[in-house]
């Protein structure tokens, strides 16, 4: 008998990107519910679509009258509060149901991406020079260029485009203030690395397993930098959509991709993940290793990284997230 499980998720409705227009990010969720749900009864589980809405104490009460052995979270916040995602993840924890993926501590961690960085760099691992800066603070810059500029506190590469990689002080001050403007936060500006620009599936909690690793493939026009923007992930008509592709398993050395795959697996460990995360990563012009950011929780839909490189280790769909779930169910994710 299968345990009967409830996929819940954030409610897609008018939100902030709307005004920048990057609202598609948000509806994306529904495609990835949809998916999973399909893949699970494919499976013969019983299961529950639970969409969860504002506010947070509406959210709780529904979760703490939940029937059922299993969430699958694809929970990933609510517009203008994304640290509602890890405070979703610490509500299950609190009532003891097993749930997919990370625990609230990863998820509210990796939110905070220099806080991210800052850990990565005490434990020797490398990632680029950075700094947080506002409008207020720009006179403390003090990196070289070429940089590029993100919001501190979001994902799904909200906040990023061709004008993120600033080469001086104008373009830094006209993006900075971009994203405390439509952000609601501090920018932060990293050093930007010019090389291939990889990334690996971790999956598993006490036991890791990393999935063959992703290179992200650009042939954009001159002077377009090579970066995934906004556009890149979802603008079909763009030219970052049409130049940029995943190529899996990448075309690397093996030594290669067992440093990569030890990179990923330490940084999976350190920032807490459980379950499944992403790990993104580049190579400098001499070969060093740079870590960019954690992704707990990625998309899973049938045409995200993760279920491409879930493909490419022999995987279909439903294995993947049926492996997803019984990591849940052994304690290994949630």
């Amino acid at each position: 008998m299968h345990p009967k499980v409830a996929i819940i998720y954030n409610q897609p409705g008018p939100c902030r990107y709307s005004a920048i227009g990057e609202e598609k990010a948000m509806l994306g969720v529904l495609d990835e519910v949809a998916a999973v749900h399909k893949a699970l009864v494919k499976l013969g589980y019983p299961v529950t679509l639970v969409p969860l809405l504002t506010p947070l104490e509406q959210a709780r009460a529904k979760l703490e009258t939940l029937e059922a052995d299993l969430v699958f979270n694809l929970f990933e916040g609510f517009d203008g509060a994304p640290e509602t995602e890890a405070l979703v993840a610490d509500v299950l924890s609190e009532q003891g149901i097993p749930y997919t993926g990370c625990p609230g501590i990863a998820l509210a961690l990796s939110l905070d991406k220099a806080k991210t960085k800052a850990l990565l760099k005490a434990s020797g691992i490398d990632t680029p020079s950075y700094q947080v800066l506002s409008s207020q603070t720009l006179s403390m810059f003090q990196l070289g260029y070429p940089c590029i500029v993100k919001p501190c506190g979001e994902d799904a590469s909200h906040g990023l485009s061709e004008k993120s990689v600033v080469n001086n002080f104008a373009s830094l001050k006209e993006r900075v203030t971009l994203v405390n403007t439509f952000f609601g936060g501090k920018a932060l500006v990293e050093e930007f690395v010019e090389g291939r620009e990889l990334n690996a599936t971790v999956l598993g909690s006490r036991e890791l397993t990393v999935l063959p690793i992703s290179e992200i493939v650009y042939s954009l026009p001159p002077p377009m930098p090579r970066v995934l923007t906004f556009a890149a992930k979802w603008e079909p008509d763009s030219v970052y959509f049409q130049c940029t592709k995943a190529v899996c398993p990448a075309k690397i050395e093996e030594d290669e991709i067992q440093r990569i795959a030890k990179t990923a697996k330490a940084v999976f460990r350190l920032v807490g993940c459980r379950g499944y995360a992403r790990v993104d990563m580049r190579l400098d012009t001499k070969g060093r290793l740079h870590v960019l950011e954690v992704n707990p929780n990625p998309d899973i839909s049938p045409d995200s990284g993760a279920a491409r490189q879930a493909e490419a280790a022999g995987m279909a769909y439903e294995q993947f997230i049926e492996q997803i779930v019984v990591f849940a169910l052994e304690g290994d994710g949630g």
